[in-house]
């Protein structure tokens, strides 16, 4: 099955989690501060779970060592890129997300794809990693766009 045959497969919750409430909030301006907190504690330690799922897959055995090179600077990126902006949220509320625990449906989607990549081939490894990107991406792309659609009405 190819990458756009799963995608279309998807295509009804693709559809959904583009116009999810949270998200469409999130662009107009409308989302509750505390909602926005959670979410980027939240955030934050899924970060550290993918940009840790990343690293292990790039120390299988028996990968070229630019695909590994290639995961570790996905894992630093992860953490550096994306964490730093989280982190920078931290210092402006005074808040830290050590010592807060992942909420379920997090905790069970990272350990899922630790588990995968701890255990599976690494082909498997790739394609229960992968899709995240394809998720951000697509939806970021859309946030962008209804952010133009909304033009000045953004609160």
């Amino acid at each position: 099955m190819s990458a756009q045959a799963f995608w279309d497969t998807a295509a009804p919750l693709i559809a959904v989690t583009e116009k999810h409430p949270f998200l469409v909030a999130m662009v107009d301006g409308t989302l509750d501060m505390e909602a926005f907190r959670y979410y980027v504690v939240q955030d934050a330690l899924y970060l550290n779970d993918f940009a840790d799922s990343l690293r292990r897959l790039g120390s299988n055995k028996g990968i070229e060592k630019s695909d590994s090179e290639r995961l570790e600077s996905f894992a630093k990126g992860a953490e550096e890129a994306e964490l730093s902006l989280h982190n920078s949220f931290f210092v402006q509320w005074d808040i830290s997300a050590e010592g807060t625990e992942q909420m379920p449906n997090s905790l069970l989607y990272t350990s899922y794809t630790k588990r995968i990549v701890a255990t599976c081939c690494h082909a498997e490894g790739l394609a229960v990693l992968l899709p995240c990107y394809w998720v951000y991406m697509h939806v970021g792309k859309c946030m962008l766009q209804l952010r133009e659609e909304l033009g000045d009405s953004v609160q």
